[in-house]
């Protein structure tokens, strides 16, 4: 549990935690950040350091409220549901929603661009989870554009998937935070990270590598206390 510990402790100062799914699903690692301590600084961290899509988690109980839908839903019932409808090799259907920009950007991509459309986000979803509603949607909906350079995750749940997504959302849970968070992948030349160098990266960075199934394990035991 010591791990767990400190992996909630680093996330909720803002610092990263490295998160690996299993041996049996993707085999990767991601490194996440809470959204919250966003600057162009863990940008351009996730950008170097982790190297994979730079994506903004939030939970249905955010997603749902804004509208907000999986990309091959909305695809479904266009000429395009050939292409939806086929899945990866691990089988699960993808968490990607809307791509969006906030509106106050240059280009979008930068990594101060990038940090500025998550921290806007955020604050939404700050809105959304107060009970502000309207307030949330209305902001989302006149400040935001798609498409743009920062992919929205929605997490379909534990029980139906258990990708990166889900697993930042059930930490940020952990932590008595909003369940956002902000992930990327750790890759490395050619392929993603092997499971020994991501170790050597998490001690570099004075943080821990978790798994899902000690973050599953550590929820279960809280759980039933």
């Amino acid at each position: 549990m010591d791990i767990i510990k400190k992996a909630i402790n680093n996330f909720k100062s803002g610092r990263p935690v490295l998160i690996y799914d299993s041996d049996v699903r993707e085999g990767e690692v991601d490194m996440v950040f809470y959204p919250s301590f966003i600057t162009y600084k863990e940008v351009y961290s996730l950008r170097t350091l982790a190297g994979g899509l730079i994506c903004f988690v939030m939970s249905k109980d955010i997603a749902n409220p804004l509208g907000l839908k999986f990309v091959d839903e909305l695809l479904s019932n266009t000429e395009f549901k050939e292409l939806s409808n086929k899945r990866l090799g691990y089988g699960d259907k993808p968490a990607f929603s809307l791509w969006v920009n906030y509106l106050g950007v240059k280009t979008g991509i930068s990594d101060v661009d990038r940090a500025l459309t998550i921290r806007k986000l955020y604050e939404v979803s700050e809105r959304i989870a107060s009970g502000d509603v309207v307030g949330g949607r209305k902001y989302f909906y006149e400040n935001f554009m798609s498409p743009g350079h920062v992919p929205i995750l929605i997490s379909r749940g534990l029980e139906v998937r258990r990708g990166h997504t889900e697993l930042s959302e059930l930490l940020a849970r952990m932590a008595g935070l909003i369940p956002t968070a902000v992930i990327a992948e750790v890759l490395d030349e050619g392929y993603s990270m092997p499971l020994s160098k991501a170790r050597e990266l998490a001690a570099k960075l004075n943080t821990v590598l978790i798994s899902g199934d000690e973050l599953l394990s550590a929820f279960r035991f809280s759980s039933t206390l």
